[in-house]
């Protein structure tokens, strides 16, 4: 099914998976609106993109933002027909070790970030009976991969229970429902919990996976026929173990 001509909203496509999700959407002809906190990234990846891109700066932890970011996607282009939910952020540390502020901007971001820009763009595809929901979450959703992630391995399975139940409730209404599951991939993310993002891989036994090879698993997604759901995509580097 071509995307052609489509209008897709991704969250944290300043830098990641989210740009290069961005790039790929684009690349197949899609109007693609960027969303992300840093407005300078945002900016100049548009401008890359060209006509068919639109950066719009949102903090997703703020419901109205939400509300206002889909709101412009269909001022500029008057459609809604893809959402990638593609924003995070993982802060690392036991339950017994680890600080409240970080659990709390884990869930804020992961989770309520998610359901507010879920929320303000599923009520516009009811009205066209189609659309695609796209979350870019982990394989942590599905086990908790070392105590000190078990936080963040929480608010994943969250998002594992809200694509599920989501798809329970749109099925029969042309709706969508897409829950990609990244292993390791090579991002900006161990930013927030290590010295060195470069350093956090070369300790690792295997490569990681690149953000383009997630992106890809997107794309695959949301170009099947409307009759074929991929509700689920795990994607590892062949040689992780878990």
């Amino acid at each position: 099914m071509t995307l052609a001509g489509k209008t897709a909203i991704v969250t944290g496509a300043s830098s990641g998976i989210g740009e290069a999700t961005a790039r790929l959407l684009a690349a197949e002809g899609c109007n693609v609106v960027l969303a992300a906190r840093r407005e300078d990234r945002l900016n100049s990846l548009a401008a890359r993109l060209g006509e068919g891109a639109l950066a719009v700066p949102t903090d997703v932890t703020d419901a109205a933002a939400c509300a206002a970011l889909v709101a412009r996607a269909l001022e500029r282009f008057g459609s809604l027909e893809i959402l990638v939910n593609n924003a995070g952020v993982g802060l690392y540390g036991s339950v017994a070790n680890g600080e409240p502020e970080d659990w709390r901007k884990m869930f804020d971001v992961n989770v309520l970030g998610v359901l507010y820009t879920t929320r303000a763009a599923v009520r516009h595809m009811l009205y066209r009976s189609s659309g695609d929901i796209v979350f870019v979450s982990s394989l942590a959703g599905r086990r908790v991969p070392h105590p000190s992630g078990t936080v963040y391995a929480a608010t994943k399975h969250a998002i594992t229970a809200i694509a599920e139940g989501l798809r329970m409730d749109l099925h029969d209404k042309g709706i969508r429902v897409i829950n990609v599951e990244p292993g390791l991939v090579r991002t900006e993310f161990p930013e927030s919990s290590h010295a060195s993002a470069r350093e956090y891989y070369e300790e690792k036994a295997y490569a990681p996976l690149e953000t383009d090879d997630i992106a890809a698993a997107v794309i695959y997604a949301v170009s099947q026929p409307q009759r074929v759901s991929v509700n689920e995509v795990a994607v590892r580097p062949t040689q992780q173990p878990k």
